[in-house]
């Protein structure tokens, strides 16, 4: 999912872990994703929460002047389940970024990958791969490409950097393309 044409990208919903985090390596990630998307001035939308790397996201952004929409400061959107959460921020973003987070910061991204891969839409998905934490995710799904439990094209779904300006950059040049497996199915 690579090419040369560059996108506009206005908001970014940002997967990542509420809970407190000692590991400075990963602050400082978080807090840095959220300068370079005020520099940028490009919108945060997240699920809530004001602690762990999320709370370090949203914090820098005010801080550098930017703009965000969330559950806790911001615009707060009201959903009745889990699924509709997802979907609003669907809705609502241009691009995907993970930070380190647990089950729920996997499952929202494989979410989202899943419904690219079923062409439900055609947006960039990131892995900030923050210390080479994501590298054991990455030779997974590698390696199931070539078991082919999973196609080419569905692996490239995942994009990855390990600095926010390079993630970003990435994004922002990610040309979709169809998997014709996927677009066969009904």
């Amino acid at each position: 999912m690579k090419g040369n044409s560059a996108r506009q990208i206005k908001s970014i919903c940002v997967f990542c872990e509420t809970n407190p985090r000692k590991n400075t390596k990963f602050i400082k990630a978080a807090n840095n994703l959220g300068r370079v998307l005020a520099k940028r001035k490009i919108l945060l939308v997240y699920g809530g929460g004001s602690l762990g790397l999320i709370g370090c996201v949203s914090t820098a952004i005010p801080l550098a002047e930017g703009n965000f929409a969330g559950k806790i400061v911001g615009e707060e959107l009201k959903v009745p389940t889990m699924q509709d959460r997802i979907w609003k921020m669907l809705e609502n973003s241009d691009a995907f970024i993970a930070l380190t987070g647990g089950i729920g910061t996997l499952e929202e991204n494989f979410q989202i990958a899943s419904w690219a891969q079923l062409n439900i839409h055609h947006k960039p998905i990131g892995l900030l791969n923050v210390d080479g934490l994501f590298n054991k995710l990455l030779s997974f799904l590698d390696q199931a490409g070539e078991e082919n439990f999973i196609q080419y094209l569905a692996r490239q779904i995942f994009i990855y950097a390990s600095t926010a300006e390079e993630m970003i950059d990435k994004l922002e040049n990610f040309v979709y393309e169809p998997d014709p497996v996927a677009t066969q199915i009904d």
